[in-house]
């Protein structure tokens, strides 16, 4: 039933106030309609008793007490879907801006989504090339996982972030389709340009929905954009059968949106000022990844956030880590050394990886290049800490081995360059040549028949 009411008991910023408003539901959608005709939409937020508290999207500017009607919809919001949303721009709130027209819908979805039985959910499984070394081969994306990016302030994610919407990929002999939803959330003009141009020009538009809510736009866009995004996700994975990577920046920035909602409708804040309930909030984002029981298709999540001061206990960071299955870490003194992408090896893990690298995914030799690979970086980390304490030229010849394999590594294996796809073979031979760098016996995670089959020194000479 859908009900209205003249006038407004409250204006407080964002927020308006009714009372005696019988019926209403928590998130129901709202029209406002102005004394000039024009409208405005909005959703319920908070109800006491019989009194409603309504975000407004477009801000509360002009409204009347008097004369201001509100309709109330009768239903959440949702969000308009169709197969042929690939390709298409939408503001925060879903709303087309690609100058395209509205979409024509084969059906409407709460932009809330539905709960997923945890005993439908399949084991992630397979993986999803990047064509970044450092990703593909230390800390492999699976399909179904959700696996952030945690980054700091000026450094380039946006970049990194671009590089892997233009070269993620499936096998391509598993006849399945491939599409990315890409959500930022609070960028500049210049950034969201960026972004639409570098999707453009590499051809991959057509494969992407895009999702731009800018840093002037309402902060209760800001909150819808994740859940637009993740709604045009599930049903492009779960009814059309389509293995769906979903790109979140910036997370920080949400959270921040958050918090000044939360802080406008007088809610007790909780560590550095956020909602008490940010980590149920971020799950409910989170937890839509996945892959369901009787669907081909599968979701899968990369959130980029920025951690304030680079500090990774901050509260955002740190819930995120909680929920998610891993963490990729950029690091700031890689990022001042020139190294793209500035991949902090030690501190990223793809917690899901064992379970879709391998014999039949991608190679029999990865999980144990992989492990060497870390091993030797650790010890590479040991021989500089040695060598700032005694210098270089005081180091074993081990050691020195390990200090270039070091620089190699920086250089050849987490470095490269923009444009640079490499295939999973290739990633895993770079490494081989890498690790031939060093003498066979501190190759203490690799079988025999591996060491005897691509252990090629020579080869490693020619890197150098």
């Amino acid at each position: 039933m859908s009900l209205q009411f003249v006038g407004l008991k409250e204006i407080n910023g964002p927020l308006v106030v009714l009372d005696h408003v019988p019926q209403v539901s928590f998130e129901e959608m709202v029209e406002l309609t102005l004394e000039d005709g024009s409208s405005r939409m909005g959703r319920v937020v908070q109800i006491q008793g019989d009194r409603a508290i309504i975000q407004v999207f477009e801000g509360t500017r002009g409204l009347s007490l008097k004369n201001t009607r509100t309709r109330f919809l009768a239903h959440p919001m949702e969000m308009p879907l169709a197969k042929e949303i690939l390709g298409r721009v939408f503001n925060g709130s879903g709303r087309p801006i690609d100058g395209l027209g509205e979409v024509y819908p084969e059906k409407f979805a709460d932009i809330n989504g539905k709960p997923i039985n945890p005993v439908a959910r399949s084991y992630p499984r397979n993986y999803i090339n990047t064509g970044i070394s450092s990703i593909d081969c230390l800390m492999t994306l699976i399909r179904g996982q959700k696996l952030p990016i945690f980054s700091g302030s000026g450094m380039q994610h946006n970049k990194l972030a671009v590089q892997i919407v233009r070269q993620a990929q499936i096998a391509k002999d598993s006849g399945q389709e491939f599409g990315i939803v890409f959500a930022a959330m609070g960028v500049n003009n210049d950034v969201a340009d960026y972004f639409r141009a570098s999707f453009q020009e590499s051809g991959v538009m057509k494969n992407v929905t895009m999702f731009l809510n800018l840093s002037n736009d309402p902060i209760i866009e800001r909150i819808l954009t994740p859940r637009c995004a993740l709604t045009v996700a599930e049903y492009l994975a779960f009814e059309q059968n389509m293995h769906i990577l979903v790109i979140l920046t910036d997370m920080t920035s949400y959270s921040e949106a958050l918090r000044e909602f939360s802080s406008s409708k007088g809610e007790i804040p909780g560590r550095k000022g956020y909602p008490g309930y940010l980590y149920s909030d971020l799950a409910s984002l989170y937890e839509r990844a996945g892959v369901i029981e009787g669907s081909q298709g599968s979701v899968t999540q990369i959130p980029i956030l920025t951690m304030p001061n680079d500090d990774i206990t901050h509260p955002v960071p740190d819930l995120t880590g909680y929920i998610t299955e891993g963490q990729i870490v950029l690091d700031r003194s890689l990022d001042q050394m020139g190294v793209y992408p500035p991949v902090s090896v030690l501190p990223s893990l793809s917690r899901l990886m064992k379970d879709g690298i391998g014999e039949g995914y991608t190679r029999a030799d990865h999980p144990a290049v992989s492990n060497q690979l870390f091993a030797a970086y650790a010890k590479v980390q040991d021989a500089r800490s040695l060598a700032s304490v005694i210098g270089e030229d005081e180091l074993s010849p081990l050691d020195k081995k390990y200090m270039e394999f070091g620089k190699m590594f920086e250089k050849h294996f987490v470095g490269q360059s923009f444009d640079d796809n490499r295939t999973i073979d290739q990633t895993l031979d770079l490494g081989w040549t890498l690790l031939s760098m060093l003498p066979v016996e501190a190759l203490d995670r690799l079988d025999q028949a591996d060491i005897d089959k691509y252990y090629d020194p020579a080869k490693a000479e020619n890197l150098k």
